[in-house]
């Protein structure tokens, strides 16, 4: 069965739809499930991205910096120079919603954190490393359907600009986690971005930073 898992036959192939699966029953599914296969499959956690840093701290700080800075840097540059609105309807129902801070915070954390980031880079660049043969080009391959992929699955509840935000986060995630192997920074990042996000939103800012550069 471990080698089945780990192949692309029959039972390997619906593992897969499973695990993609997984978050419409409820979040973050899809990651625990990710982990249930490594287990079953015997496929070692490093090869996930699951390798544990040399220092924690330093691993965490510089998760966080990327993070806020990576939103702030899209919310102010990026993403009006790709005509987004100010505002992101979707979520507009969290200014000053501490109510629904709650389930955000979890959705955020559990969801995006540690969810997105081990289907959407550790399983996915596994699953793909092992169709492909190794080199530059095809590992830049990987990086593009993944971030791709990772755009188009933030249509559905935000629209155009979630999914041009989606695929530029999924592009540059991507490519830390091609060069170095290692998820966690990743895992941290992921989570301060949507933070930052869900603070900007939640205090009113939204506008005041998208507007901060590019004045309209």
């Amino acid at each position: 069965m471990a080698a089945r898992l780990r192949g692309f036959g029959p039972v390997g192939a619906l593992a897969l739809l499973v695990i993609l699966a997984g978050n419409l029953l409820f979040v973050p599914l899809s990651g625990l499930l990710v982990l249930a296969w490594a287990w079953q499959s015997g496929t070692p956690w490093h090869e996930l991205g699951f390798v544990r840093p040399v220092h924690w701290p330093r691993t965490v700080a510089i998760g966080v910096a990327f993070g806020v800075a990576l939103k702030l840097v899209m919310k102010a540059i990026v993403m009006p120079l790709l005509g987004a609105p100010p505002t992101n309807a979707a979520y507009h129902h969290l200014v000053g919603n501490t109510a629904a801070l709650p389930v955000m915070l979890y959705l955020v954390i559990a969801g995006a954190g540690f969810g997105e980031e081990t289907v959407f880079r550790g399983y996915l660049f596994e699953r793909l490393g092992k169709l492909f043969r190794p080199g530059i080009w095809p590992k830049a391959l990987i990086v593009g359907l993944t971030a791709l992929f990772f755009g188009v699955v933030h249509y559905a509840e935000q629209g155009m600009p979630g999914v041009q935000q989606a695929t530029i986060v999924g592009l540059l995630f991507g490519t830390i986690y091609a060069i170095t192997g290692r998820i966690w920074m990743l895992m941290v990042a992921h989570a301060a971005f949507d933070l930052t996000a869900v603070a900007i939103i939640y205090w009113g800012w939204e506008r005041a930073v998208a507007q901060l550069i590019f004045k309209s």
